[in-house]
């Protein structure tokens, strides 16, 4: 499906990790030494909430930094939430939505993710967008069925093609995150495939083509190159790899893309 290639993103979601002395020492030594060609590469990463404004502080690079979940609410009465405006006065630019640890943990149905995902995208902000199966799901060969599920009350939700290009679609097989199992580089890529496909079908050729759709899921230094060689995978969600030195070597591995 893709002939185009488009600007890779590398993404770190910290979940609840790290504390001050991580976050002082991890910035300068790893995240701050980091080398990518901007016009080639986006490197974001997800702490903590409370964590976020510390991290864009230190950053003394274009390293990028995200909200690991936004509100459906707008402002208002809505003890604990963090809205996208809220996001956007403070500077931060990008939010994930529909992570699996969200929709598992705390119940979130593809309709809220939806919800989220729009309110995000109506106050200027870029969204990852989390989509993926378990593994009930991918034996019983339902890993596509599942993924359009997610993904189509989002397109309901979407009135203006422009905001497609403020969204990054991440495929994330939910029993490869954190469990060492990945997918192969083949499995991973006829996904990839089949979503731009669907793009194509059901939002427009243009947006299938210009659309970013990265993988998550156990990515390694090791296993980083072999995924992003592939046509249709634009970069990677990492998790638990994003808070280790070994992060450079995930983000380096975007120049054999080009």
């Amino acid at each position: 499906m893709s002939k185009a290639i488009r600007k890779v993103l590398i993404g770190g979601n910290w979940k609840s990790n790290g504390d001050l002395a991580f976050i002082k020492s991890f910035v300068p030594s790893v995240l701050n030494t980091l080398k990518f060609e901007d016009s080639k590469c986006q490197v974001v990463v997800s702490p903590t909430s409370l964590h976020m404004h510390l991290v864009k502080t230190l950053i003394s690079n274009n390293v990028q930094v995200s909200c690991q979940n936004v509100s459906q609410y707008p402002s208002g009465a809505y003890t604990g939430e963090v809205t996208s405006k809220m996001l956007k006065d403070l500077g931060f630019n990008w939010t994930l939505t529909g992570h699996s640890e969200r929709r598992q943990f705390f119940s979130e149905s593809s309709d809220v993710v939806a919800v989220k995902t729009k309110e995000a995208l109506d106050e200027g902000l870029n969204v990852i967008v989390c989509i993926g199966e378990n593994l009930t799901e991918r034996t019983e060969n339902r890993t596509f069925d599942v993924c359009i599920s997610q993904l189509t009350p989002i397109l309901k939700n979407i009135s203006h093609l422009k905001l497609w290009k403020d969204i990054v679609i991440a495929y994330e097989p939910v029993w490869a995150i954190g469990t060492g199992k990945t997918a192969s580089p083949e499995q991973a890529q006829e996904v990839h495939f089949k979503l731009r496909e669907w793009l194509a079908s059901n939002v427009s050729k243009d947006v299938a083509q210009e659309t970013r759709i990265i993988y998550g899921g156990s990515v390694t230094e090791t296993n980083a190159k072999d995924l992003i060689t592939q046509a249709d995978i634009d970069g990677f969600l990492v998790g638990g790899a994003s808070l280790k030195p070994g992060f450079t070597a995930i983000v380096d591995s975007h120049k054999y893309k080009f």
